[in-house]
């Protein structure tokens, strides 16, 4: 089946919002075996999105269109729908009781403008969207498929994970596809890509290596007659890739840095505290987007200043004469954020996030340091000086110090 992707907004074209969209729903249909050929992004003009949609429905399987689904005038997505296919848009009266029962459960009155979003066409039948208004439409004719998902995320991934995609999976026949994705640390793309190349042939399954900020993605993809003999090629394939990177896969999935170290943290029965100064808390705040944390991660400080890491317990002598972006910074950062708040390990960052240097110190470097009742380990590293992406290597890096300081014990 070969699949195209529409994403629809002027916001989209203006920079204004990020189209997450495609690239999830791109993801997505590896798993179902189709091809995407192209992805488009168009604004909220009627004749554009009319040509778009047109050009779409003419070559592909499957259209996948996201946005323009809103209640207000800009929003043109069913319009044109109904335009390309020559069929009239009609009001549902129990979709606009359903409407009309989702504002009023929110203690709201419906405007007059949300009407447009219980309409349907003859080919068309509404896809329940719980997260927000604007239903998707489920279009097949003259064997091809149009199908209209809400553009914000959240909306269009459950629409898609529960409404669409066990659909499109029943309509799948004659092959199965596992997909099994291993992420590795202490490793460039090409030494990766080197190291699991050599160990053996990458034909069925394929393998794909990517650079991400939690380090290198390894993606097999497993395809076969039936899902079970598609897993047992996974499993032999994912087998040598661990032994070719023996001590450098972390983990695999759906997995994250975060939680793999809370994971290690619960097993063992300790407490984590932080003491951040270059990442400003975000090593704080990935540590807390794991469901669970709270039983495992004490605190954290944001020390961003000298006089604030004094204040926390770091001995100002240290800083006169190492400097607040130092290795002994860093173990006097961790051993500080470990005894004030009484946790069994302590994390810390300092760097100099850039654009300018400081203490005579280049941006990009950054020292970061674990503490534990068997002592302290700190490391240093070197970042691109671009402030956002260095603060999130930086706080990734220290997780996975921490993790290794956790194997060890």
């Amino acid at each position: 089946m070969k699949a195209e992707i529409v994403s629809v907004g002027t916001e989209l074209l203006l920079g204004e919002v990020s189209d997450t969209n495609a690239g999830y729903l791109a993801s997505q249909l590896v798993l179902l075996g189709t091809e995407v050929h192209f992805i488009t992004a168009v604004d909220d003009s009627m004749d554009r999105l009319g040509e778009v949609l047109g050009r779409a429905w003419a070559r592909s399987d499957l259209v996948l269109v996201t946005g323009g689904l809103g209640p207000t005038q800009d929003d043109l997505t069913r319009e044109a729908v109904a335009c390309l296919l020559g069929e009239e848009m009609q009001v549902s009266p129990p979709l606009l009781q359903n409407l009309r029962d989702m504002f009023a459960a929110i203690g709201r009155t419906m405007s007059d403008s949300n009407i447009k979003q219980a309409t349907l066409i003859p080919s068309a039948q509404s896809i329940p969207n719980p997260r927000g208004t604007a239903p998707g439409w489920w279009v097949e004719r003259n064997g091809r498929l149009l199908i209209t998902l809400p553009g914000p995320p959240q909306e269009m991934q459950r629409m898609w994970q529960v409404e669409v995609l066990p659909r499109l999976q029943a309509l799948s026949q004659g092959q199965a596809l596992v997909l099994r994705t291993l992420k590795c640390s202490g490793l460039t793309e090409a030494e990766a890509g080197e190291m699991a190349g050599g160990a053996g042939d990458w034909s069925n399954p394929s393998l794909g290596i990517y650079a991400r900020a939690d380090g290198i993605h390894l993606r097999m993809i497993a395809r076969a007659a039936s899902q079970d003999e598609a897993a047992s090629m996974i499993a032999a394939a994912e087998a040598r890739i661990r032994a070719a990177l023996a001590g450098h896969i972390w983990g695999s999935d759906e997995d994250s840095p975060e939680a793999a170290v809370g994971r290690l943290l619960t097993e063992r029965g300790l407490t984590l505290a932080t003491m951040e100064s270059c990442t400003g808390g975000l090593l704080g705040s990935l540590i807390t987007d794991v469901p669970g944390s709270s039983a495992y991660y004490r605190g954290g400080l944001v020390a961003y200043s000298s006089e604030v890491k004094v204040a926390f317990g770091v001995e100002p002598r240290l800083i006169e004469q190492h400097g607040a972006v130092s290795r002994e910074a860093a173990e006097a950062m961790a051993e500080a954020a470990r005894r004030r708040l009484g946790a069994d390990v302590g994390l810390s960052t300092t760097g100099v996030a850039g654009p300018e240097g400081a203490e005579g110190k280049a941006p990009g470097l950054a020292f970061i340091a674990v503490s534990d009742a068997l002592g302290c380990e700190a490391v240093e590293g070197r970042y691109p000086p671009l402030r956002f992406d260095m603060k999130r290597r930086v706080a990734i890096q220290a997780l996975f110090l921490l993790r290794r300081r956790l194997l060890a014990r």
